[in-house]
């Protein structure tokens, strides 16, 4: 009898369990009983049950006999035959003829498939199959799982150059899109010629901005792109900012900005870094801005204080950036730590410089100006909300600034252009002069416009609420008319003046008359002094008085201030600002609120530029219980968003309209909800009203306003000045009679101002009041008996669209 090569016999597991196979019923060989005690394979553990069940006789007698060699010898040398020995039947084989034959001594059993693979020989896969299958595969294209998903899928690879045109960053004829760059259109033949690599891709602007930029900013932007990209002036890459306020400059050069580190029609970014320079007060509110409009997109790097080492190491570590994806792309930067830290930033190159309130570049020879002019940059651009005012070459020194040379040299422009024109403007040229005076001036126009931008604020009409201005002439009190006259008297100034002299004592004279139209309590110091002009003047002041208490009724505009607040206190939740030049007017203002005991917060030139954004934010909310927001228009009234306020006031006029126009829009801007109500405040018929007709006198690129009263005697005629020092009692407004209106008889208007003039226009077509009956503001009107004598007053625009 023989076994497999696991030892196990021929007869199927289920012959075994029903008790039968090759004895017939009999009991199976011993030989099988050591078997219940091997270790068998758990892959045989079936099969191996089979065998516990008890073995028919003749195969436990069979299993006696064992087959391993030793017994075998033993067997053959005792003469016993083999003739007992089972082999499998020839009937019962399985396996194709050939196979057995290789291997003769290799048996099967009949009843049972091999557990494994007895021959070498491979396994073949059927071919049809195999290509059906991957057939089917390549039959279903892969599909991103995201439902209307139309994105570039499998385009972009690690490490592998895609191949194929080079795509724009954003779609371009996607609904809304801004695109500053179109390619040229290229011929079929010319597709085929040029290299792919070097095509030019559209420009599009970020949908995330292009969706909240309006009209006017779109066309902003464009004009910005054109400029600093030199398409608009070949070889030139700078310009000009000079919209109004309000009408979001700041957010269209983050637009510049983050498209130029983003993209370029060589499809890949134009600038690696950008800075902005901006007064102090303004660079944390740059840095809000961007976080606001790109959402966390990019982290700007803004410095506002710190130990000199500290900002030399964040400078070198911003100008040693490199590459693509630069982590801090943007710095923002004030004016006073630029100059201060200049050395660090002229090491190396920046792609864009703007600077914020760029008027201040207006002097050439200043180390600001010279610090930035010496940056590697070409790409600059120059924001100023107001109108170029001063003289020509201050002008000069902004356009030089952007677009060197596009002007020519100093010497060159005051020759072509200033002194011409200039000639072509006095009173006593000649026709021939003043012909080429205005070609002169029409040329120097045409070639500044191409870099410059300026829309006004009435296209804010649309989306701001109804604005109404008014200028409201206060009369002195008769403590500040005696005290005005006293000092006619006894200043200097005006006798030097007839003499035709003027020096520094009249430049001080007009301070000092000035502070004392603001309120007595001002010039008191220098009544107990007997400074010159207050000799005597300590015995004008009511007995017993002191500076240590505010006393409004010695003031006229202090007294119709006094009446504003009061009723808009009582009558209104509206907030008011109130903005002043001078420091000393703010202790005032203090001194009164804390009498009236209105909550207040006061921002000057004291306070951190940290601290300024914190109070800002908090006057805003609308939970905040703070009444008034008093302001230094020296000290930070620029760039300031005060829209949690609706009405603003004024106290004193500037010399430079500049700085009032940059104050009084603080609360007309995006965000505001109320109509805004501004009050200009003026003393009847002094020198307040000479500085604002200076204001109002409106001439071409040689307007004579000046900035700081140490350059008065520049722009004023000694018949000029002898005109501030004169007082005029009997007028109801000085400026009113100045204009010559022919609406008004007897000081009353019988005609109203023409149709579509609003609050930008000259002041003879605003509404003239001499009374109160024609006044729109409720709270004016409630203040007018308290002081008042004239008012001028015109609104932004009509109401519409349901603003209130």
């Amino acid at each position: 009898m023989r076994f497999d090569a696991l030892g196990t016999h021929s007869a199927t597991p289920g012959a075994l369990l029903e008790g039968r196979g090759e004895w017939g019923g009999a009991e199976p060989p011993a030989l099988f009983a050591p078997l219940e005690r091997r270790a068998r394979p758990v892959a045989h553990l079936p099969a191996l049950l089979a065998l516990c069940r008890p073995l028919p006789a003749p195969l436990r007698e069979a299993m006696r006999r064992s087959l391993a060699p030793s017994q075998l010898a033993k067997r053959k040398a005792g003469g016993e035959e083999e003739d007992g020995e089972w082999r499998p039947p020839a009937t019962q084989k399985r396996q194709k003829a050939g196979s057995e034959a290789e291997s003769g001594d290799c048996y099967r059993s009949p009843f049972r498939k091999p557990l494994t693979q007895l021959t070498n020989r491979p396994l073949c896969l059927d071919s049809s199959q195999h290509e059906a299958f991957i057939r089917s595969i390549l039959s279903k294209p892969f599909k991103v799982p995201i439902p209307n998903y139309k994105g570039p899928t499998g385009l972009r690879a690690l490490g592998i150059k895609r191949a194929g045109l080079r795509s724009p960053l954003h779609d371009p004829f996607e609904e809304g899109a801004l695109v500053l760059y179109e390619p040229p259109l290229l011929s079929a033949h010319e597709q085929l010629k040029i290299d792919k690599d070097k095509v030019p891709v559209h420009v599009v602007v970020d949908p995330v901005l292009s969706r909240v930029l309006r009209p006017h900013q779109r066309e902003g932007v464009k004009f910005l792109w054109d400029c600093v990209t030199s398409r608009r002036i070949p070889g030139s890459h700078g310009c000009i900012m000079a919209d109004e306020m309000g009408l979001g400059k700041t957010l269209q050069c983050i637009t510049l900005m983050w498209t130029l580190l983003r993209q370029s029609p060589d499809c890949k970014p134009e600038i690696e870094k950008a800075m902005v320079v901006s007064p102090s007060s303004l660079v944390r509110n740059w840095y809000n801005e961007v976080e606001k409009w790109l959402g966390g997109r990019i982290q700007p790097l803004a410095i506002d204080g710190g130990s000199k080492e500290e900002i030399d190491r964040k400078l070198v570590g911003f100008m040693n950036q490199r590459g693509l994806r630069v982590p801090s792309p943007i710095l923002i930067i004030s004016y006073e730590t630029f100059r201060l830290h200049a050395e660090a930033l002229q090491k190396g190159s920046v792609g864009l410089v703007i600077c914020d309130e760029g008027h201040r570049l207006k002097n050439s020879e200043n180390q600001t100006y010279q610090a930035l002019n010496s940056l590697n940059t070409p790409r600059r651009v120059l924001i100023s909300g107001t109108p170029i005012q001063n003289d020509l070459l201050e002008y000069f020194s902004l356009v030089h600034f952007v677009n060197s040379g596009i002007l020519g040299t100093a010497q060159e422009f005051k020759r072509h252009f200033e002194l011409p024109i200039l000639k072509g403007r006095d009173a006593d040229a000649s026709e021939a002069e003043r012909q080429k005076g205005e070609e002169r001036l029409k040329e120097l126009i045409s070639i500044v416009n191409r870099c410059l931008i300026r829309r006004t604020s009435d296209i804010l009409s649309k989306y701001l609420p109804v604005k109404i201005e008014q200028v409201v002439c206060c009369r002195l009190t008769p403590l500040q008319a005696e005290l005005y006259k006293n000092f006619l008297k006894q200043a200097k100034p005006v006798e030097e003046l007839k003499e035709g002299k003027i020096n520094v004592s009249s430049l001080s004279s007009i301070t000092s008359l000035k502070k004392l139209c603001n309120h007595p309590a001002l010039i008191y110091d220098k009544c107990v002094e007997e400074e010159e002009g207050f000799m005597g003047a300590l015995d004008l002041f009511p007995a017993g008085y002191s500076t240590k208490s505010v006393e409004p009724q010695l003031s006229g505009k202090m007294l119709v201030l006094d009446y504003i607040l009061a009723v808009t206190k009582s009558t209104s939740n509206d907030k008011v600002v109130l903005v002043s030049n001078y420091t000393q007017t703010l202790d005032l203002f203090e001194k009164l609120c804390r009498n009236r005991r209105y909550l207040y917060v006061r921002l000057d030139g004291t306070m951190s530029i940290k601290k300024r954004a914190k109070v800002v934010e908090r006057f805003n909310s609308p939970s905040s219980p703070d009444f008034i927001f008093m302001l230094s228009s020296k000290a930070g009234g620029c760039g300031l968003n005060l829209i949690g306020a609706n009405r603003l006031v004024m106290f004193d006029p500037d010399w430079n309209p500049a700085n009032d126009e940059q104050a009084m829009a603080r609360v007309w801007r995006d965000g505001q909800k109320k109509t805004c109500y501004i009050y200009r405040l003026l003393s009847t018929g002094t020198i307040e009203e000479k500085i604002f007709q200076r204001q109002t006198h409106k001439k071409a690129l040689s307007s004579c306003v000046v900035d700081e009263e140490q350059d008065v005697e520049r722009h004023f005629s000694l018949g000029e000045l002898k005109e501030l020092f004169a007082l005029n009692e009997t007028t109801t407004s000085d400026t009113h009679d100045k204009i010559k209106c022919r609406r008004c008889v007897n000081g009353h208007q019988v005609r109203p101002p023409p149709e579509g003039s609003d609050c930008t226009s000259d002041l003879s077509q605003w509404n003239h009041s001499a009374d109160k009956r024609g006044l729109q503001d409720s709270v004016l009107k409630a203040a007018w008996d308290a002081a008042v004598t004239f008012t001028f007053h015109h609104h932004s625009h009509e109401e519409q669209r349901g603003i209130p």
